[in-house]
């Protein structure tokens, strides 16, 4: 797998670069066709941030698109939670990969030789296929939205480990949304009224 290292503010050393492929490129022994890797490192200006530097990767290849974002201290250990984080995702996807062909015969193998083909024979065909693709809601959740101060509802989503959380303003009566932002501070959306 061909891997892209990018850093603002932040160095990187051979020893880094040598990890990185080490880690990164290895991932596509999880799920044939994956063929590239963009890795990049920033650092947070915020000083309340306590792990400033993130690392953000994108997977690429046979059809899928796959991102993880982490913080962390230093860039080595950055490395290490963006790969278990991407190793759990390419495992979901490969188990959703194999409920799709489950019964038809076809192994995951040569679903992946084909999608890799289509893509070699036809490289034209991806960038039409990128202008066309229509996402699919592919998961439904209902829970009660009982009202809650914004506070309350950071520290819910906190709980729950997401970037995001909603809920009922209890200040405003209205829908409203907590997120969590790239700078490390949390954001909130009300309803207008």
């Amino acid at each position: 797998m061909d891997v892209s290292i990018s850093a603002r503010h932040v160095n990187i050393t051979p020893r880094l670069e040598e990890v990185i492929q080490e880690k990164i490129g290895d991932l596509d022994r999880y799920l044939d066709g994956l063929e590239s890797a963009g890795v990049h490192f920033d650092q947070a200006q915020n000083p309340r941030i306590s792990d400033k530097l993130f690392c953000e990767i994108h997977l690429k290849g046979a059809g899928h698109h796959l991102r993880c974002k982490v913080h962390a201290p230093d860039p080595f250990t950055a490395v290490d939670l963006a790969e278990a984080k991407l190793e759990r995702q390419i495992r979901k996807l490969r188990t959703k990969i194999q409920r799709r062909q489950h019964g038809t015969g076809e192994s995951l193998r040569a679903v992946a030789d084909v999608a890799a083909s289509v893509a070699v024979a036809e490289p034209d065909a991806d960038a039409d296929a990128d202008d066309d693709f229509e996402p699919q809601i592919v998961r439904t959740k209902r829970f009660h939205l009982a009202p809650l101060a914004p506070v309350d509802a950071v520290e819910k989503m906190e709980e729950l480990g997401h970037g995001f959380f909603f809920f009922i303003n209890k200040d405003t009566s209205r829908s409203a949304v907590v997120y969590r932002r790239d700078d490390g501070d949390v954001g909130l959306i009300d309803e207008a009224d």
